[in-house]
């Protein structure tokens, strides 16, 4: 009889979890044999999502099909609608609309997050653009395409993005290149971030935040800061201080919640609920089931500092979980999740971007040279391994 571990989320946590198990299985050779790994996910792709906030986000995206063949993984299109006692199986739900249910010696949830929509904000469900998942960068970027038809005017010409945090500022200032594409370069174009915070940025820290200031002056995007957002319609939104600013394009980033899933499981959960989970990754109280990536709240270093909703996170938290799930089913020793390292890069448009290391945000680079390392990591780093063996177990090694 086979033991089984099922990874429920296809995203960055997700496939290198995948990939770790699937090394862990290779070493082991004949005593792993019977080991099968299955993949759960809506869809057979991964969304690099640091890279919505692009132009032409429907290419951003990666194939996992020849991925997991060569990894020796299954792969089962579908949703994860239940956990079932405390992680033995899980209910999917699949694309052709059936149910299935996919029993587990060990389940690993790296089933990531979503952008937080207050249902008690008038209109923001309705009226406010995203770009939190591919389909919602992809409405964004049709909407914006067809304004391009529409008259003149102040509305159509002002975009205001709601959300003062990381998201919001790459989204921010992205906008003023490709909206001048869309409208023309004679286009009065108006960018206005809007945030309940004093300072842009309140996060990221003070290090990075003249370079910030300094690129969203270059590209002429405005901030209205300290005044929340009370309402969004069709034609703008309003701030709590009772300012109205008219704009056909509200673009909400206003903070992540992780996946439900989460609440499914017999575990503490933080107020991005987040699950506590052990220095092995494996979820407190639930002793089958491991977590990794927006999920999970794990600590990464002696300091005490915890891991980010960030795909840094995410992938290193997959090479570990997926090691540890496959090592716990034979009985091998489990490793202790350490991710010590830590940068940000933050991109800032046609300014370029800020690069920092360390958790107090030292700046290392900016402007052009940031943004040759926002590039690196955007379309390198970040991205899956080669299709073909050797590639893919090298990538699930926890030490890398």
């Amino acid at each position: 009889m086979s033991r089984k571990i099922v990874v429920v989320g296809g995203g960055f946590a997700g496939v290198w979890s995948v990939l770790a198990a699937a090394r862990v299985k290779d070493m082991a050779g004949a005593a792993a044999q019977d080991m099968e790994i299955t993949l759960v996910s809506p869809r057979p792709e991964l969304h690099v999502r640091p890279r919505l906030h692009e132009e032409a986000p429907h290419r951003m995206s990666v194939p996992l099909g020849p991925l997991l063949d060569v990894a020796g993984a299954r792969f089962v299109e579908g949703s994860v609608e239940r956990i079932l006692d405390d992680g033995a199986a899980v209910d999917v739900e699949t694309a052709s609309g059936e149910h299935v249910v996919l029993p587990c010696d060990r389940l690993v949830l790296t089933s990531g997050s979503r952008l937080h929509r207050p249902a008690s904000l008038p209109g923001v469900v309705e009226y406010a653009y995203s770009v939190d998942q591919l389909e919602d960068a992809v409405a964004l970027e049709t909407h914006l395409k067809t304004l391009a038809d529409q008259p003149d005017s102040r509305a159509r010409n002002t975009v205001v993005v709601v959300g003062c945090g990381f998201t919001g500022i790459e989204v921010a200032t992205e906008l003023p290149h490709r909206l001048r594409t869309l409208f023309g370069p004679e286009a009065d174009i108006r960018v206005v971030i809007v945030g309940n915070a004093e300072e842009v940025g309140p996060d990221i820290g003070p290090g990075p935040r003249p370079a910030i200031i300094e690129a969203l002056d270059a590209l002429g995007v405005q901030c209205v800061l300290g005044s929340a957002v009370v309402s969004v319609d069709a034609n703008g939104v309003r701030t709590a201080s009772g300012e109205r600013i008219e704009s056909h394009t509200v673009i909400w980033s206003g903070g992540m919640v992780a996946s439900p899933l989460t609440r499914q499981l017999p575990a503490p959960i933080d107020r991005l609920g987040r699950l506590d989970v052990t220095q092995q990754l494996r979820v407190a109280g639930a002793d089958r089931v491991f977590a990794a990536g927006d999920v999970a709240r794990a600590l990464t270093d002696a300091e005490g500092h915890h891991s980010l909703m960030s795909c840094q996170h995410a992938i290193v938290m997959g090479r570990f979980a997926g090691h540890n799930v496959a090592a716990d089913l034979l009985g091998a020793p489990l490793l202790d999740y350490r991710q010590p390292f830590y940068a940000t890069c933050l991109d800032l448009g046609e300014w370029g971007a800020v690069y920092t290391e360390g958790w107090e945000r030292e700046v290392k680079l900016t402007q052009a040279e940031g943004k040759a390392r926002k590039r690196l990591i955007n379309t390198q780093w970040i991205y899956p391994p080669a299709a073909n063996r050797a590639d893919a177990l090298a990538a699930g090694n926890p030490f890398i």
